[in-house]
């Protein structure tokens, strides 16, 4: 049986387009069923309804608290009955509600090696401090920021002539290719959670 994939995007969805790729051949074992936005005019939804994958749109600023917001986001996406829902590029934190109706089955992606350079600036932070390898981790998401139980960690060495531009850019490359890997992997074989390790198979 195929898995369903939710896919969260808040750009031009990149790791989405590698998941949609990816998908395309039955022996991934997964499938993106829905794609869900938090504005409009997303590249990343664009890209989906192309293929004809629905799409749906919660913007925080239409609802009167964040947590109405959540509870419409939750039930969106429980209607499409995942296996799991990837944030890819999502720039919204989720709130509880969400979180406890997918419980180890909301994984998101972070371009440093965690818990190393957590939030927004992770290649410009890893810069600044002198290391030598940077990287990406996914990770399963809880209430904190980028501070879930890691799926899956790659290397990517800081050359001498990195920019955070040229870095991250480096970054993006390798954390596609472990996203698609490592999210085959979990439908095909499954994971378990256990403390803080995630065992997949």
């Amino acid at each position: 049986m195929t898995a369903k994939l939710v896919v969260l995007v808040s750009g031009s969805g990149s790791n989405l387009q590698a998941l949609l790729d990816a998908s395309a051949d039955p022996a991934y074992g997964a499938k993106v069923v829905a794609v869900g936005a938090d504005r409009d005019g997303t590249y990343g939804a664009e890209r989906a309804a192309k293929l004809g994958v629905p799409t749906f749109v919660h913007k925080v600023k239409d609802y009167a608290t964040r947590d109405e917001w959540d509870a419409a986001l939750t039930a969106e996406v429980a209607s499409y009955e995942p296996d799991l829902v990837v944030s890819a590029g999502f720039l919204k934190l989720c709130g509880p509600r969400f979180l406890d109706a997918f419980p180890g089955r909301y994984v998101n992606t972070h371009n440093s090696l965690l818990p190393a350079f957590p939030g927004m600036n992770g290649p410009g932070e890893a810069l600044a401090a002198g290391v030598k390898i940077a990287g990406a981790t996914l990770f399963i998401c809880d209430s904190g920021v980028d501070t879930g139980p890691i799926i899956a960690q790659c290397a990517v060495p800081v050359e001498d002539d990195d920019t955070a531009e040229t870095l991250t850019e480096r970054i993006k490359e390798a954390e596609r290719a472990q996203l698609v890997e490592s999210v085959g992997r979990m439908m095909r074989d499954g994971w378990k959670v256990e403390g803080r390790r995630v065992i997949l198979g």
